[in-house]
């Protein structure tokens, strides 16, 4: 395994990033598909065999069991504390973004992965209804309290993301250090403002959905799988594009083909690539994250990036949520 360091911190964290929206009690109004709490068990214990460390989850993954499988997989385990890296999200719940709301979410996100202290915690998206200050002053709150580490931002517009960071600059408040969007091969939108924007304050990016959502991991559109065939939040985000898409993925499977590697690996390299830190790999098969691993040692070539990119076209913004009129 190989490490990085998020952003201007002293976190060090594996390439590979468990993405734990995998994890949790399945439901009608989340997922189907998730993880019970001992399989989750088998899932956290096999990344750490493969030296993962780093592992992502938020209030709101499966009403919460997500956070608390994790916590609880961990503790089992016998786990140091400071040998893992948990990040965690607050934004869809009652108040948002709010001191308040805040203050109270980040109280149930360390009881249930049962610790007293997080090391990235990041808002999930951007909050209409609450001013900039209020959130970033509340975020530098916990950080100076102990209770977080490091701060980071998740799908958002580049300016927004370029004026939190600015408020936080002013009053002397902790800054983003990660950022957590949208990014894959057939959805590359950020690459306009976000991204760039990102780079410009040295933070780290670990983007969500990096084989979106199993897409570029298989030749064609459908592949059969629970997720495939009941994830309706998948089929929003790269049902509208299809074609395109499609014209994408058997670009990474040809590549993949002439390479030896599976269509993951070579997904997951081009993330490297282009400068990210550590995707988000979320997984319910051990073998997945065996896959994702392999993806690290893979070097793609300036010929090989440009006869995976060149077929994109623009997208409808999917991640980063509109003001509402």
């Amino acid at each position: 395994m190989k490490y990085a360091t998020l952003g201007k911190t002293d976190i060090r964290v594996s390439r590979i990033c468990v993405g734990c929206m995998s994890f949790g009690t399945p439901s009608e109004d989340f997922h189907l598909w998730t993880l019970d709490e001992r399989a989750t068990y088998e899932m956290v214990k096999h990344a750490l065999d493969l030296g993962v460390n780093f592992f992502d989850t938020a209030n709101c993954y499966s009403h919460g069991t997500s956070e608390l499988f994790l916590g609880t997989a961990i503790k089992c385990l016998g786990i140091k504390r400071e040998d893992v890296v948990l990040a965690s999200k607050v934004y869809f719940n009652e108040g948002k973004l709010s001191r308040e709301a805040i203050l109270r979410e980040i109280e149930g996100t360390l009881q249930r992965l049962q610790t007293d202290y997080i090391d990235l915690y990041q808002i999930h998206r951007f909050d209409y209804d609450t001013p900039i200050e209020e959130t970033m002053e509340t975020l530098n709150m916990l950080v100076r309290q102990g209770k977080v580490r490091a701060i980071g931002a998740s799908a958002m517009y580049g300016y927004q993301f370029m004026n939190m960071q600015h408020v936080a600059e002013q009053n002397g408040w902790t800054l983003f250090s990660t950022l957590q969007n949208h990014y894959n091969l057939i959805y590359r939108e950020d690459e306009r403002e976000l991204i760039p924007i990102a780079d410009q304050f040295g933070v780290s990016r670990i983007p969500y959905s990096p084989l979106a959502g199993g897409h570029l991991s298989h030749q064609g559109w459908e592949s059969g799988s629970k997720r495939s065939n009941t994830d309706k939040n998948i089929r929003s985000k790269y049902d509208p594009e299809k074609e395109n898409n499609l014209e994408i993925i058997s670009r990474v499977g040809e590549l993949a083909e002439r390479l030896g590697v599976s269509m993951a690996q070579v997904a997951l390299a081009w993330h490297f690539k282009r400068g990210v830190t550590a995707p988000i790999v979320g997984a319910t098969n051990m073998k997945h994250f065996d896959d994702a691993v392999k993806s690290i040692d893979l070097v793609l070539t300036d010929e090989d990036t440009t006869f995976l990119e060149e077929l994109y076209r623009p997208h409808r913004i999917s991640g980063a949520y509109a003001p509402q009129k």
